[in-house]
């Protein structure tokens, strides 16, 4: 029996959802083929499917791509000893991926097709269940060391943190003119103000 390189079966998984993220953000999940995955990938339909069983799996792992490191990063977020510092660093980490031309596409795409996919919809609500502890349990914490304003409800705050990070990508996707990296600045400068009252500058208060 063969043996399975492990690096080498995971790098090519990779370079197969590589191939196929420029086709769904600029084409959309429907309209992309896997006729079209195998030649961005320069392999065979046999091959391709020898990794992947059909287009939604690829489109998945896509979406899921970062998962490992994402939960690594907001971990280290929860477990850090200044949770002010932490809590920009997460709302900057959560949206300087909108400045990526293919991601907010991506992004939109998935919420659309999440409508039409339970297992879809799970994932990304999951996601975003996630995303929602981490930062309300950084603003209970925050409140409790004196860093924001302790009159603002920790859940229903997060859920506003949320939509702001949010419509980074919305913007991004819809508004051609709109620069998701020159706007990062002000989005942090926003939520700055907005929980604590004052326009200090990013990172200059959590040291």
């Amino acid at each position: 029996m063969r043996t399975i390189d492990p690096a080498k079966h995971a790098a090519r998984r990779q370079h197969i959802v590589q191939a196929a993220c420029e086709l769904f953000a600029t084409q959309g999940f429907e309209r992309t083929t896997t006729a079209q995955i195998c030649k961005a990938a320069g392999m065979s339909s046999g091959n391709v499917f020898h990794y992947f069983p059909n287009k939604r799996a690829i489109f998945l792992a896509l979406l899921q791509d970062d998962k490992d490191d994402k939960t690594e990063r907001l971990a280290r977020a929860t477990a850090g000893a200044d949770p002010w510092a932490a809590l920009l660093d997460v709302v900057e980490f959560l949206a300087a991926p909108a400045a990526e031309p293919l991601t907010p596409p991506l992004v939109m795409e998935a919420m659309l097709q999440a409508h039409r996919d339970p297992e879809l919809a799970g994932l990304l609500s999951q996601d975003s269940t996630d995303e929602h502890s981490v930062i309300t349990e950084l603003l209970t914490k925050a409140a409790a060391a004196g860093q924001i304003d302790p009159g603002l409800d920790p859940d229903h705050t997060a859920s506003w943190v949320m939509a702001l990070i949010a419509s980074m990508y919305t913007s991004a996707a819809t508004e051609p003119s709109f620069d998701p990296a020159g706007q990062l600045p002000t989005l942090l400068l926003i939520v700055q103000r907005f929980l604590r009252g004052e326009p200090s500058e990013h990172r200059s208060s959590a040291g």
